[in-house]
């Protein structure tokens, strides 16, 4: 039987796991932010309504408590929805919003509202667009399919089980004005909602652009050694297999340098790994500012490094290389340290036909070490 071991002695796992607890807290808070935001909107639209019964008032076709009453029942629906919201009980269902259960529940009140004061049910049924705009942000075709036939059994009701003449106000000016209102301010909520679920699809776009910037970002850093920013060991080698291939297909010739730089345990010793750092990373910029685009410069290991040089026959790598080793060994590395001086070795094999990736980097590696045993910064051929 496994015994976990204490999280003192494993700080990575421990920090792992603070963080999933971190974005298991912030996505519930961050839902029951946006769904209190929703509840405003909804408040707001039946506020809206009740505006416009209270117009309807004045001219006489409802009584003056019908717009707050409708308000009352509007609010009621939203207080329960706050209420479950903040209770946490929404997280429980995969419908963290609960479109469905509100839209019908808000569709019930429309319906009974027309029922009871059919002379003013246009503004109830123009209401109900407001629901399917506000339904067709967050909902599945399933959902959609199930708030679309409870509004079709509800009219059937209305329409087809009873005689309540729905009307349409327009005897008097108020009237007039009022069924405008309607009309205006249901097309000026729909569009509120169509703008809403733009921004709401920008955002996504956004999301999405970031998150694809952030996925380039870590794959070209996992193709890059962090210390220096040349190609990693993993990358280089791969790119290696793929050169081999591409000469062996094309015959042209492809060579490589194993490079080392001279005595560096010396440098760490001496001057402390800092200074080590800001070596080898010198040391990588020099090498990018002059060699070819087409060239590929990688860490091999420590302070060994990794040059492709495809179509160069052996000659011309050579000469490439000693170039490379002469701008090195005169760049001013007092700046680092008083005195000091940084030189590198590096032996250069140009591919053999039929040769493997190991056969070929062991040649490499074998001229290398023929550098460094005829007295360092100097480049020998296999």
């Amino acid at each position: 039987m496994g015994i976990a071991a204490p999280s003192y002695l494993n700080p990575a796992a421990t920090e792992d796991e603070a963080a999933d607890s971190r974005l298991e807290t912030a996505a519930p808070a961050r839902r029951a932010k946006q769904r209190r935001h929703i509840q405003d909107l909804i408040g707001i639209s039946y506020i809206v309504d009740a505006v416009i019964l209270l117009v309807y008032a004045q001219a006489g076709i409802v009584p003056l408590w019908f717009g707050p009453a409708y308000a009352l029942a509007g609010l009621a629906l939203i207080g329960v929805a706050i209420m479950l919201s903040e209770s946490g009980i929404n997280e429980r269902f995969n419908d963290h919003y609960m479109v469905v259960p509100q839209s019908i529940a808000s569709m019930m009140v429309m319906m009974a509202f027309a029922y009871i004061a059919p002379q003013v049910g246009v503004l109830f049924l123009c209401s109900l667009f407001t629901v399917f705009s506000f339904v067709s942000l967050r909902t599945t075709p399933g959902q959609t399919a199930a708030v679309w036939t409870a509004m079709a059994l509800a009219l059937a009701g209305l329409f087809l089980l009873t005689d309540k003449p729905i009307a349409m106000p327009h005897g008097s000016p108020v009237e007039r004005f009022a069924t405008m209102l309607v009309f205006t301010l249901t097309i000026g909520r729909c569009m509120f909602l169509g703008l809403y679920s733009s921004s709401m699809q920008a955002s996504l776009y956004q999301s999405r652009s970031r998150l694809k910037e952030a996925y380039r970002r870590i794959e070209e850093l996992a193709e890059l050694d962090e210390l220096t920013g040349s190609f990693n060991r993993r990358c280089i080698m791969r790119m290696l297999d793929e050169e081999i291939t591409r000469s062996a297909r094309s015959s042209a010739p492809c060579s490589i340098a194993l490079i080392d730089l001279d005595h560096f345990k010396r440098v760490n010793d001496t001057h402390g790994h800092p200074t080590g750092d800001e070596v080898l990373r010198t040391f990588a910029i020099t090498v990018f500012a002059n060699i070819r685009s087409v060239d590929r410069f990688g860490r091999y290991g420590g302070e060994e490094f990794l040059l492709l040089l495809p179509d160069l026959p052996n000659e011309g790598a050579t000469l490439a290389l000693d170039r490379l080793r002469a701008i090195v060994a005169d760049l001013d590395w007092s700046a680092f340290s008083p005195g000091m001086k940084v030189t590198f070795s590096a032996g250069v094999a140009t591919l053999r036909p039929g040769e493997t990736t190991d056969s070929f980097l062991a040649r490499a590696d074998s001229a290398l070490y023929a550098a460094k045993a005829q007295g360092r910064n100097r480049i020998a051929r296999a």
